[in-house]
């Protein structure tokens, strides 16, 4: 039986149909909303193929990025850190703040978090949970900023939807930009922030052209390709 083609299936490929080539970031933006939109406020992504090797350790990159417009989400925080400073975490936004007894939590079944940060000091105690947290991709890391000596700060820059990001194996970088019903305008401030912060990552190593492509794409439609010339005039 011939599978059912839906109406808003149909709609979005007229709409990808007018995407010739690579569009200026405002252009790209644009054009992902003119396809047909579900009843919800979609999350828009965007995706960059980078000319790394990830298996070299310099060209493993890893980081967090605050968006000049923000993301429209927050993010549930734990903060690992002494007593004196867990106050201070709480009062920032974390859901939890501590140690051994966020550790035994946690080694309980307390997982109802989306960002963990640490101090320094307090590493030797997550460790404890490296098969816990590790596989999650929630194990605090000094190169995603979230081993930190200032747990508040990180905690506040966290709950308001700080954007970590890591390459995988294909060398590709995902994040989130936003949410649909932003401005255009917002939508394309952060998305060249973000390719201008990426941009910034480039290892020494890397040869020729570092960022081969970028999509963006909202939760329920088909990606536009985004030009970039700045990013092309640095690989020159």
């Amino acid at each position: 039986m011939p599978k059912r083609i839906t109406k808003r299936a149909k709609a979005n490929a007229s709409v990808r149909s007018e995407i010739k080539a690579a569009l200026p970031s405002d252009q790209a933006i644009a054009q992902l909303k003119k396809f047909k939109a579900p009843k919800f406020d979609q999350t828009i992504n965007v995706v960059m193929h980078l000319n790394v090797d990830t298996k070299q350790a310099d060209q493993a990159l890893r980081g967090a990025i605050s968006l000049p417009k923000g993301i429209g989400k927050t993010k549930r925080v734990v903060a690992f850190c002494g007593s004196d400073i867990a106050p201070k975490a709480m009062a920032a936004g974390a859901v939890k703040a501590g140690g051994d007894e966020l550790v035994a939590e946690i080694e309980k079944g307390f997982m109802d978090f989306d960002v963990c940060v640490a101090s320094p000091d307090m590493m030797r105690v997550v460790s404890k949970l490296g098969k816990v947290l590790g596989p999650k991709g929630l194990m605090p890391s000094p190169k995603a900023g979230t081993v930190t000596t200032n747990i508040p700060e990180a905690v506040k820059e966290y709950s308001a939807g700080k954007v970590e990001y890591r390459a995988d194996a294909g060398g590709n970088v995902h994040a989130i930009i936003g949410k649909m019903s932003f401005p255009t305008e917002n939508l394309a401030t952060n998305l060249d922030f973000f390719i201008q912060a990426i941009e910034k990552t480039r290892p020494s190593t890397v040869k020729g052209q570092f960022i081969k492509s970028i999509t963006i794409s909202a939760t329920m439609t088909p990606g536009v390709p985004v030009h970039y010339a700045q990013a092309e005039v640095a690989a020159e």
